[in-house]
């Protein structure tokens, strides 16, 4: 089973970033064989005050503690933010703050952001791959941006188009890559181990 998480940053309901992650996950899906991908939806909206709470204290609370499991533990991630300021928005910067820094070590990620207008795109080059290669991930080569005027799009490299490509990449390079969770028949019990050794440790 091949496990994508999907973080989702957006703050209103209906939500337009969220609409991104659904899109690019369902695109994804359709690339990889359905009936052995699961998606788990981590949205950011509902954790504010826990991620907040877990900057100060160092101590997320169970609903924060579950949100980063599903994310450390995935093959895959999808990542989408609104932007800001020309960047991230604070509220999922927070949230890989709290991540461990090791957790996405040669996982594969697809990044993605929306945003009121085009002029704002670049901000997944010179924001958000930096973020993820800084923590070890591998980007895939298309990241997509959505501005309010992309939705309605129907040119042949319009919105619909990308997110097909970087669906297409992210399954490509999960198709390739060993499960990140070993399985359960792999790991054997203590005690075999400690057996195994004994005639090594005596006399």
């Amino acid at each position: 089973m091949t496990v994508i998480a999907v973080v989702s940053a957006g703050l209103s309901q209906p939500s337009s970033t969220r609409l991104l992650a659904d899109r690019l996950a369902e695109a994804a899906g359709r690339h990889l064989a359905a009936e052995t991908t699961e998606i788990r939806v981590v949205e950011l909206r509902g954790l504010a005050v826990d991620i907040a709470n877990n900057l100060v204290t160092g101590f997320p609370s169970p609903a924060l503690k579950e949100a980063l499991e599903t994310v450390e533990r995935a093959d895959g991630l999808i990542a989408v933010t609104p932007i800001f300021t020309a960047s991230y928005s604070g509220l999922f910067k927070s949230f890989f703050d709290v991540l461990d820094n090791t957790a996405l070590q040669g996982t594969p990620v697809l990044i993605a952001a929306t945003g009121g207008t085009a002029r704002h795109s670049l901000a997944l080059e010179h924001a958000l791959r930096p973020m993820f290669t800084y923590l070890r991930a591998v980007v895939v080569p298309t990241a997509v941006y959505a501005a309010s005027e992309d939705w309605g799009a129907t040119s042949g490299d319009g919105l619909a188009s990308r997110i097909d490509r970087a669906a297409g990449e992210l399954a490509a390079l999960l198709s390739r890559a060993a499960p990140k969770r070993p399985a359960e028949a792999t790991l054997i019990p203590f005690e075999q181990q400690l057996a195994a050794l004994r005639p090594f440790t005596t006399g």
